[in-house]
């Protein structure tokens, strides 16, 4: 057994089981070493049924209670013929029921007069307390689990923790990884275990050092990955020279001067760096950093109007097709406004083949043109004859090997990547290297702040009324709900049941459109276009919107349990509102009790500065936030972040330069192994 050997191969995986585990991007043995907890438990104390049958007692997260039966435990069949297993268990203090559902191996597990921990969600009915499938524990077992801490793993619907630890623990036993990449006087100097034990101890840590010792790894890891490629691509790179000079910028000027509004000083200074590279000796690289909603797009449209206007082709690559789709409007819209003779063509994984057959002629010719679309256009298959400037939106969304490709269309393009994640200016000279990088820190004139409020769950109605208030504006709404399903091990609701609490507080003439990540894209599409068109009044979505939504008329968010967000993201949300004239609003719906989190809510609702929020997000999060802001999906890294992990980052970063050009470094058994990482973690992408 190998990294490639398919899931189904280890003990306990069926084709049902395989099926569920696909769902969650695990294809192979490989996958499932790679999928990282997203947290991590520690067993509470036993707790005494006193104490849970009291009156005042809230019922939120599992408990422990001891427990002994005097008769076995019974089978039944309820009414919509489910097996239902019923056990009574006493203690000091009375008596407690435990059910399990469609388990009936359970009455052959309990035995009577031996004490057991009973450990779970409880529910109260009246004076009687109820076990639904808890776990059991001899009291000794239990005492040994709380002084080990469990992994917590992401799960999709019919796949419970409890057997992603299993299919783990027989991967660990059955795989084992080749001799570690890093010589043993780097891993010495840099406080490294091997990676072996690392992959071991992130899944079954015996304590809190050990899971410390084997993220600080594995974070090591995923930056020597990044730099590595990075520093093998540009060692490659033979300096090109600019061959696209002289440039006419008579129609950019005149585009640039009629626009209907004015620029931003970031967005002309970004073009006029951009315009220095465009007229300098040789081909370069340039990153576009800028805030939510502060015009990187109108940048990109006039940095590519000059080359397209010189007779060359331009690509921009998007990471959604809906983003995508939305960039072909924008663009067709500057045609039409500007008479200008130009075609956008957008490429996707849906455009059909006879449509597809046309676009790739038309690249083939000799016709200058806007290129949009997603991944679909760095395809083996797809060439682009003259290709001047490539340009990758939302960078942080793909992998570096993506962006490459992109740029390696044509003959040597110039290549922008464009980023609304805030990163310190340090920070980005490590992480893209010789890479020059523009900053646009301002929004645009027109803009009003938002204005932004934190509020708990039992003013939800509230919330509703001025919702309600601003579609008798004329306005639209987003309301963001952080589950597709519901799930039995949190309180959240699904968006199904979301809407349906929608309707009976709205009137039925006011649209409700659903947005989530299982619509085909087809579906997101239609979903956006009736959203842009003003034919649904408050589109309900999961975080799907926080790519490259741009609706002017949507005027205020509704971000339910934004205490389960990173600032971050909460920040790339809030950013699809403010985006037109009229005033704008963002409402975080806090349904957490932690004070910490209520201090993180309290950051994003004071400032709209991104930069500012990814500060203060550092400084808030302490050394047991294992996984930071890297959840909301910042630059493509796992388990690493940017911000926490910034001395690792660095550290890797001088590893690779040094490693690389030592004469005694096994360059082949690292490429072995970043071969082999590469094959599990895109083998089915």
């Amino acid at each position: 057994m190998d990294f490639l050997t398919p899931i189904r191969e280890i003990k306990g995986v069926g084709e049902k089981t395989e099926k569920l585990y696909q769902k969650t991007g695990v294809y192979t043995v490989g996958d499932i070493l790679l999928h990282f907890p997203r947290g991590y438990k520690r067993f509470p104390e036993v707790t005494t049924l006193n104490t849970v049958s009291d009156p005042s007692y809230e019922v939120s997260e599992p408990v422990a209670i001891i427990g002994m039966l005097k008769a076995q435990a019974v089978n039944r069949v309820s009414k919509k013929k489910m097996e239902i297993t019923v056990a009574t268990a006493f203690n000091d203090e009375g008596s407690f029921e435990a059910l399990w559902f469609r388990m009936p191996y359970m009455r052959s597990n309990l035995h009577t007069g031996m004490p057991y921990v009973f450990f779970g969600n409880i529910k109260k009915d009246g004076n009687k307390i109820k076990f639904e499938m808890p776990r059991i524990f001899t009291p000794e077992e239990y005492e040994s689990k709380k002084q080990a801490l469990e992994s917590i793993y992401r799960l999709t619907k019919g796949l419970s923790n409890n057997s992603v630890q299993k299919t783990v623990k027989e991967a660990l036993t059955f795989v084992s990884f080749k001799n570690d990449y890093l010589p043993e006087n780097i891993r010495k100097e840099r406080g490294l275990i091997e990676i072996s034990d690392a992959v071991h101890d992130i899944h079954i840590p015996s304590d809190f050092e050990a899971l410390s010792m084997a993220r600080n790894r594995l974070c090591y890891d995923e930056f020597f990955r990044f730099f590595y490629f990075m520093n093998k691509s540009k060692k490659n790179d033979i300096e090109e020279e600019n061959r696209f000079k002289p440039l006419d910028l008579e129609i950019f000027n005149s585009v640039k001067k009629s626009l209907p509004f004015e620029l931003t000083d970031g967005q002309n200074t970004a073009l006029s760096e951009l315009l220095e590279d465009f007229t300098s000796d040789h081909i370069s690289e340039r990153m576009l950093q800028g805030d939510v909603g502060c015009g990187k797009t109108m940048v990109a449209i006039l940095s590519m109007l000059i080359f397209v206007s010189n007779g060359y082709k331009t690509a921009m690559m998007a990471p959604t097709e809906v983003l995508a789709r939305q960039h072909e409007e924008t663009f067709k819209e500057y045609m039409n406004e500007f008479n200008l003779p130009y075609t956008v063509l957008c490429l996707t994984g849906s455009t059909p083949a006879s449509e597809r057959k046309e676009i790739k002629k038309i690249l083939a010719s000799d016709e200058p043109v806007f290129l949009i679309g997603t991944h679909a256009i760095i395809q083996k298959n797809v060439d682009i004859k003259d290709l001047a400037l490539a340009i990758t939106d939302e960078q942080h969304r793909f992998g570096v090997k993506q962006r490459k490709t992109i740029g390696d269309k044509g003959n040597n393009p110039f290549t922008l990547v464009m980023s609304a994640t805030p990163i310190p200016r340090s920070l980005a000279m490590v992480l893209y290297g010789g890479m020059k990088i523009s900053v646009i820190k301002e929004l645009p004139k027109n803009r009003l702040p938002i204005k932004n409020a934190v509020i708990k769950t039992d003013k939800r109605d509230s919330a509703f009324k001025f919702i309600l208030k601003e579609l008798n504006k004329g306005h639209q709404a987003y309301i963001i709900c952080p589950l597709i399903e519901s799930s039995e091990k949190t309180e959240s609701e699904s968006i199904e049941e979301y809407k349906e609490k929608l309707k009976s507080f709205f009137s039925p003439d006011i649209n409700i459109g659903i947005m989530h990540g299982r619509l085909k894209d087809s579906e997101k599409n239609a979903v956006m276009e009736e959203f842009a068109n003003g034919n649904t009044s408050i589109l309900l979505s999961t975080t799907v919107v926080e790519v490259g939504v741009n609706v002017p008329n949507a005027t205020v968010m509704l971000i339910e349990n934004a205490d389960r967000f990173g600032l971050s993201q909460l920040h790339q949300l809030r950013g699809r509102v403010g985006r037109g004239k009229d005033q704008s609003y963002c409402i975080f719906m806090d349904a957490s009790k932690k004070e910490e989190e209520n201090q993180r809510l309290k950051v994003i609702s004071t400032s709209n500065d991104g930069f500012f929020v990814a500060s203060e997000d550092l400084k808030l999060r302490g050394p047991g936030d294992f996984f930071g802001i890297r959840q909301s999906g910042e630059l493509s890294f796992t388990i690493a972040d940017i911000y926490q992990d910034a001395e690792i980052m660095k550290k890797a970063n001088e590893d690779v330069s040094r490693l690389l050009s030592s004469p005694d470094f096994d360059t082949e058994e690292l490429n072995d192994y970043m071969s082999m990482y590469d094959r599990v973690t895109y083998t089915n992408l």
